[in-house]
């Protein structure tokens, strides 16, 4: 009885080494077997949708922040509104400006004819995700898997949790902290703003009435933001005037100079705690680099569907 109780112990041990303690279903070669191709298929489709528009890089990137922030990386934010529940698609963040479904589709459409029924949406984002930050410059990492999707949405979910452009910094840390995610998490995954573009409206504020901002760039942002709300709230600017499609560390020089773009941006260095940590960001890209891609893998545990919870959807776009 001691043998076989001790032998027990040793193989939890070892389960335990080999998937860790937290999210243990999810492992990098989670589809090595059932999906060999998935990789090479995912790469494929992001590197053609790039090539066509380099932004769909950004945006691809953007859509695996805004689900993982809401009830976690489910892929719910891919799903259509329906006659039980008002989606994420049109919440504040992410109306106009939530985009690249159409090539999270044709990634699963690719994968599906590979491999039917075994692929979750959700993991196909987060691979896209990895993939378009790789393609424009940027680190690459081994990307966890086993995620399944959710076979719901929440607008209201979406609304209070995806981090607002105005926020300050102890909202930032807050909403941060509370999905287990450190301040010093917080700005290397905000470097993501080096690359994609911001709507008028959400920098509008910013450009007319705030203090910290260098003139020079105020002036220019307001050559195409004009002050009035309704006055070309759509126009697009770049998150980082220097490299805007390149995956670099120039986004914390912005910042140091008094050029972010959005509030929440400069929230980042403006006296605060995080200072620090964006001056070394803006000399050491590798370090950037590195806490980035660390950061990334961490967002991506976050509440997770895993073993029988949810579903594999066959459109990423609605529940089976």
């Amino acid at each position: 009885m001691a043998s076989s109780c001790s032998s027990f112990i040793i193989c939890l041990t070892l389960l335990v080494l080999v998937f860790g303690t937290a999210n243990a279903t999810l492992y990098t070669n989670f589809y090595s077997h059932s999906c060999p191709k998935l990789f090479d298929t995912v790469k494929c489709e992001v590197e053609s949708a790039i090539s066509k528009e380099t932004r769909m890089g950004a945006s691809l990137l953007r859509l695996f922040f805004h689900d993982c922030f809401v009830n976690g990386c489910d892929g719910s934010i891919l799903l259509d509104d329906t006659s039980s529940f008002t989606g994420e698609k049109n919440a504040g963040p992410n109306k106009n400006s939530a985009r690249g479904f159409e090539v999270i589709d044709k990634i699963k459409s690719a994968v599906e004819k590979m491999c039917p029924g075994v692929v979750s949406c959700a993991d196909i984002l987060a691979i896209a995700a990895r993939d378009s930050v790789h393609i424009l410059g940027g680190p690459t990492w081994n990307v966890k898997l086993g995620r399944r999707d959710s076979r719901t949405a929440s607008q209201s979910a979406a609304n209070n949790g995806i981090p607002r452009p105005t926020s300050n910094l102890n909202q930032l840390i807050s909403r941060f902290n509370s999905l287990g995610l450190s301040s010093k998490d917080l700005v290397a995954l905000s470097g993501g703003h080096t690359i994609g573009q911001a709507r008028c409206t959400t920098f509008r504020a910013r450009i007319y009435n705030e203090s910290n901002i260098d003139s020079s760039f105020a002036h220019t942002r307001q050559s195409t933001c004009p002050r009035n709300s309704g006055s070309g709230d759509n126009n697009l600017a770049p998150l980082d005037l220097a490299t805007p499609t390149f995956f670099d560390n120039h986004y914390f020089k912005n910042l140091i100079q008094k050029k972010g773009l959005l509030h929440s941006d400069q929230q980042l260095f403006n006296g605060g705690s995080t200072d620090s940590t964006v001056r070394t960001y803006s000399t050491n890209p590798a370090s950037f680099f590195d806490d980035f891609s660390a950061a990334m893998i961490k967002m991506g545990d976050i509440s997770p569907l895993t073993g029988s919870t949810g579903e594999i959807r066959k459109n990423c776009r609605r529940a089976n």
